[in-house]
């Protein structure tokens, strides 16, 4: 009687695997229609220029069976895009591409309702860089030689930058904070304002994506003064970073990353999780980040998770310490 319970117990459970192995396989998620990929800035900014290098990259290798169509939802910084994806909560077809800003916004905003911990994580793709500038004729040689100056005659230097929680914002008074120096923050909606405004004298200071600045410097119409991270580029190897320029303030990486919706099916976590492996290891990727000046920093959506809690910690740590109201 023993031998007949359990042999008909082992065949049950064979045929529960069995079973259970089909539905698995039935389930895989497979896209039958476009996807769409949102940016939270218009065409042309950051986010927009690496949707469409991506999209790009994916028709090249013929990476995805459908094909898949760049979204802009600008407005309220990372806030009118955010509100999109949590309205397609438990789809499939539609994921973004987050920066820092879609942590910074909820942190500082009441109206900015969405944290990027309330999305489903699936990639970190790269962090980015930042350089400090100035005009090529500039007086300012080091940024030692611009601090002594905003130290000196508070208020009256001016940089140039984004919305006020922007990450050049935050660096600035950090740096204030730390040297006992002030100078003032210009809010441009665009790239191309910002740095009209730099090379037109209208402010004094810009930080710069490495990629821009580069082809500035070779035209001889901005000089950098320090880099923001915790390496010097090797395209920029005689420029030292803010910590061996003497400035020792805690600052964090740009990054740039991939979410879902919130409650995105398993199975299509799995694709998006297998399209970005693809991706990352492509000659075509792999050059992208390299004449972009990137740091190559892929990562699986578990290792996301964290990421995206963590990263929250720090930076919310960071703005309490820049003397900013953080409301979450």
């Amino acid at each position: 009687m023993r031998k007949y319970i359990n042999k008909n117990t082992a065949l049950a459970f064979a045929a529960l695997l069995a079973t259970s192995s089909v539905g698995v396989a039935q389930a895989e998620y497979k896209p039958t229609r476009p996807l769409e990929l949102v940016v939270h800035g218009g065409p042309g900014s950051g986010n927009d220029l690496l949707a469409r290098a991506m999209v790009a990259m994916i028709d090249q290798n013929k990476l995805s069976p459908v094909r898949i169509q760049v979204v802009n939802k600008p407005g309220g910084g990372s806030t009118n895009a955010a509100a999109y994806m949590v309205s397609k909560k438990g789809e499939s077809d539609t994921i973004a591409i987050f920066t820092s800003v879609w942590i910074i916004d909820p942190l500082l905003q009441e109206e900015a309702a969405t944290r990027l911990t309330d999305l489903t994580p699936i990639a970190r793709l790269i962090f980015e860089p930042g350089l400090i500038t100035v005009r090529a004729d500039s007086p300012y040689k080091t940024f030692a030689d611009f601090i002594k100056v905003a130290k000196e005659k508070p208020g009256t230097l001016k940089q140039s930058g984004g919305s006020p929680s922007s990450r050049e914002n935050i660096l600035r008074q950090q740096l204030m904070g730390a040297t006992g120096s002030e100078w003032t923050f210009v809010s441009f909606p665009s790239g191309g304002e910002r740095l009209s405004a730099l090379l037109g004298g209208h402010v004094d200071l810009m930080i710069l994506d490495p990629s821009e600045a580069l082809e500035l410097i070779r035209g001889g119409k901005v000089r950098v003064l320090a880099q923001i991270g915790d390496e010097r580029l090797p395209a920029f190897k005689d420029i030292p970073t803010l910590a061996e320029a003497g400035f020792n303030v805690k600052t964090f990486a740009q990054t740039r990353g991939i979410v879902g919706p919130p409650a995105m099916p398993a199975d299509a976590v799995a694709f998006y999780d297998d399209l970005v492996a693809k991706l990352v290891v492509t000659d075509a990727w792999k050059k992208y980040v390299e004449e972009n000046h990137f740091v190559n920093a892929p990562t699986k959506s578990a290792d996301t998770a964290k990421f995206v809690t963590d990263y929250e910690s720090l930076i919310r740590n960071l703005l309490k310490e820049a003397g900013l109201k953080v409301v979450r």
